[in-house]
């Protein structure tokens, strides 16, 4: 057996966790903790017999790391070392130590949170930051620190802010190992802009292989890249005998082991992998890697309520973690296909899943676990509040929440099932309607990448296509477009599916019921068609079909697979939903609603009772007998935003309004009648006149002088009549209307000849506030203003009269404005 560098500190970990029951271990990819710690761990006293869970994020890590601890003691997986994942297990009632994937372990607590049988949980490749292993690590602490303090947690990471962990598991001790590894030669080749990564890759490979011996290692961002490099070599004369592999997540077990074991004798292996073989996974005999410098990563979207996958660079840890796959066994050589500027500018650690991925798995774990909110529980890194609520919003419309944000029994039933949650909701949903093994099909399909490639024009956009293709004659050769194994894995999912749900296969499914099943899943994404391939969602957002698309003139669609990059979103995959079966089986999703609002085109109070799905308006009718209460809130609401001159203000109106307004100046209990005030007020003052009316065309009716004299007592009437009267009469005996409007104060405009013998500026307001006499000639010209009549007289009359006298020979221009008589006419009357 080989010294692996892990071997060097495996006395001081155990030490460790004798005295404590937190720790962290980093090591290097290569220093063998995957599977010496486990092994290390098993006869521990502390471990009274009980078995070790590890939590690894990468399945066919995980087994390979199960089948290789076997081995090591000279056993079959299943007896002493197993493995867990979804739809593939080897435990045994012997089975000490079990490698587990995914929501395994969410799943065991939530039916066990002490984990009885359990001594120690140990979470591999934690620098991953997978949202499962967050979760994990967050409910484990809750139920250490609750149930179980002699539970031994501990945290295995080849790259990890070690201190951050630290300080989230209370300082916990850290064991650092050196680890080995061999110098690689690192050179950076940037790609073209013009030319697609894969050729650029092909090519770097092709010149890596005649430049350098050994085995090579391709980290590409998906199977599509990959597909197409494999295309790209075939093509490609090498020099010695080659094998070119493919490795990711979903490839059939027998690939993934080919791809990993040793190359015959004399034969060369180019593996061509996704990040899957960044660490945990051990490809034989690799001395190159070449680097394409992207990764693909799971986004959410709070604003939208979708996830997409995303294609991004990749850390500089990443990078480091690829690199170092080259110098495991031998100096090596690893190909960066971007610049060394770039590479400074790369992030230093990738994004945890926690921060960009969908949280409603994690909402509805959270829920059953009993928890409210997120921060009952210590995270490294929290769950994003708008996630996470729009996560439970989700849950609501899903019913697994109800009206006290309680788990449902509903919701606990959906949990069971370890799918996404619109994916459970759809099944159990179909299942209570005889349509089971339909909804099966589809939560495989939607589960899954899509099977047809590049959405091939056999099968458009249309999911009832889809849903009948898999559930056809499986005997018939498949079509050209079909990517066999995502049919194939399909299928196999489905048939599980049906056993875990013990559902038998029912009759063909019919286009009614995969639109009301898919609208089961994603009542978010239910469209009402507005022409022209738009669709409004029930979510809010728009969306949109290729306007040659059969959908296209459909009322209604229920689209599962949508693209938010852009304002409208791109519909990849949808349903037609009838209305009679949205009417029938979607009640729980329609909302009533009676609004009770002004319509400002109409200028008048409309009542409609509504019935809406989300954001789409279904139906709607008019309100015979409203309720007068709400209409006269939706009346003022109105008055408000259309402003106060909504109201028929008449010019006696307006004038008794400034004078009220003047008179407050000098009496602060006059009621306040600006424009602002009454607005505000509205439901102090106006509340009495408006009951019963709806329109602007019923308020003209109103007498607002009425309105605002009656705001006033009998006394504050008697005092507005004497202090801020409306008219006032001069020499002349004309009664001269006083405006009130003018910023400098009242104005009193009256022509010269019917001031004569007036002596001094009359005044109002209690005697305090003179009037701005605007003195016209006898054309109603302003001939001068002035707050002091005595002055003009003595000073300036002499000046105007001689300047008026030869335009208005005709008009009495006395010596003596003091002693003359005043006259509204052109002479005064003879006496």
């Amino acid at each position: 057996m080989k010294h692996l560098p892990i071997y060097d500190v495996l006395n001081q970990l155990q030490e460790v966790l004798s005295h404590h029951n937190r720790a962290i271990l980093a090591a290097p990819p290569g220093a063998g903790k995957t599977t010496a710690v486990p092994l290390a761990l098993l006869d521990e006293p502390w471990l009274e017999g009980r078995r070790i869970l590890m939590l690894e994020p990468r399945r066919m890590a995980a087994k390979s790391a199960a089948v290789y601890m076997a081995s090591q003691l000279g056993e079959q997986a299943g007896q002493t070392v197993g493995y867990r994942m979804r739809n593939d297990s080897k435990v045994s009632r012997h089975t000490r130590i079990e490698v587990i994937t995914e929501g395994i372990l969410t799943r065991l607590l939530q039916d066990d949170p002490a984990l009885e049988d359990t001594g120690a949980v140990i979470f591999d490749e934690f620098h991953e930051r997978s949202l499962h292993a967050d979760l994990g690590l967050a409910l484990c602490l809750q139920s250490q620190s609750i149930l179980r303090d002699d539970l031994r947690l501990l945290v295995m990471s080849a790259t990890l802010d070690t201190e951050a962990v630290s300080e989230l598991l209370d300082g916990a001790p850290v064991i650092q190992s050196e680890g080995r590894a061999y110098p690689v030669e690192t050179h950076y080749r940037p790609v073209s802009k013009d030319e697609p990564l894969w050729k650029s890759v092909a090519r770097q490979v092709e010149d890596a292989f005649r430049q350098e011996q050994g085995n090579m290692l391709v980290f590409l961002p998906g199977a599509g890249e990959i597909r197409r490099t494999m295309r790209e070599l075939e093509s490609v004369h090498f020099p010695s005998p080659v094998t070119v592999a493919p490795l990711y997540g979903q490839l059939p077990q027998a690939e993934q082991e080919k791809a990993i074991m040793p190359s015959p004798d004399g034969t060369r292996k180019v593996v061509l992998a996704t990040s899957i073989a960044e660490t945990s996974l051990t490809v034989e005999g690799i001395r190159i890697v070449v680097d394409s410098g992207w990764s693909r990563v799971p986004k959410f979207s709070p604003r939208t309520g979708m996830g997409r996958l995303e294609t991004v660079p990749l850390s500089k840890a990443s990078a480091e973690q690829r690199r170092g796959r080259a110098g495991r066994l031998e100096p090596g050589v690893c190909y960066r296909m971007w610049s060394r500027r770039e590479h400074d500018q790369l992030p230093e650690q990738s994004e945890p899943e926690m921060k960009q991925a969908d949280l409603s798995a994690l909402a509805l774990e959270l829920a059953g676990w009993g928890i409210d909110h997120p921060s009952e529980l210590r995270w490294l890194d929290p769950p994003p509040e708008a996630a996470y609520r729009g996560a439970r919003q989700l849950l609501s419309q899903l019913g697994v929440l109800n009206e006290d944000g309680r788990i449902t029994e509903h919701g606990k039933e959906m949990a069971k099932l370890g799918t996404h949650p619109r994916l459970a909701h759809m099944m159990l949903k179909a299942r209570s309607i005889g349509q089971g093994w339909l909804a099966c099909v589809m939560a495989a399909m939607l589960g899954e990448k899509d099977f047809v490639r590049n959405g091939a024009d056999r099968f458009g956009i249309d999911l009832q296509q889809r849903i009948e293709y898999l559930l056809g004659d499986r005997k018939v050769q498949l079509h050209p477009s079909v990517d066999a194994g995502i049919y194939r894995r399909i299928l196999e999912e489905a048939d599980r599916l049906g056993r875990e749900l013990a559902i038998t296969k029912e009759s063909e499914p019919t286009a009614e019921h995969c639109g009301l099943l898919a609208a089961f899943a994603y009542p978010d994404r239910i469209g009402l068609n507005k022409g022209r391939g738009q669709f409004l969602l029930s979510s809010g957002r728009r969306a949109v079909l290729p306007s040659d698309s059969p959908l296209a003139i459909e009322p209604y669609i229920v689209a599962p697979a949508l693209d938010d990059r852009l304002p409208d979103s791109r519909i990849y995959l949808a349903a037609t939903l009838l209305e009679q079966v949205m009417e029938r089986n979607l009640a729980h999703q329609i909302q009533e609603y009676t609004l009770v609002g002004w319509d400002e085109e109409a200028q008048a109070v409309k009542v409609k009772h509504q019935w809406k799905i989300g954001s789409i308006l279904w139906k709607e009718r008019s309100e015979a007998d409203p309720n007068p209460e709400r209409v006269q809130q939706a009346l003022l609401a109105g008055i408000r935003k259309e402003g106060i001159s909504i109201f028929p203000w008449s010019a006696n109106a307006r004038r008794l309004q400034k004078r009220m307004q003047f008179l407050r100046q000098m009496e602060p209990d006059i009621p306040d009648v600006s424009d602002e005030a009454l607005l505000d007020s509205l439901e102090q003052w106006a509340a009495p006149y408006v009951a019963g009316m709806k329109s602007k065309a019923q308020l003209q009716r109103l007498n607002m002088a009425d309105i605002l004299r009656s705001l006033l007592t009998w006394e504050q009437q008697r005092l507005l009549e004497e202090e801020a009267p409306d008219k006032i009469t001069v020499p002349s005996g004309s009664r001269i209307t006083i405006d009130y409007e003018q910023e400098g104060g009242p104005v009193l405009a009256v022509r010269l000849q019917e001031l004569f013998g007036w002596t001094e500026t009359p005044r109002i307001g209690k005697g305090k506030v003179p009037l701005l006499l605007h003195i016209l000639s006898p054309a109603n010209r302003p001939v001068q203003i002035t707050r002091d009549l005595a002055h003009f007289w003595q000073n300036t009359y002499f000046d105007v009269k001689k300047d008026l006298k030869g335009r208005y020979p005709k008009h009495v221009w006395p010596e003596d404005p003091l002693t003359a008589q005043a006259t509204r006419r052109t002479k005064p009357k003879p006496t």
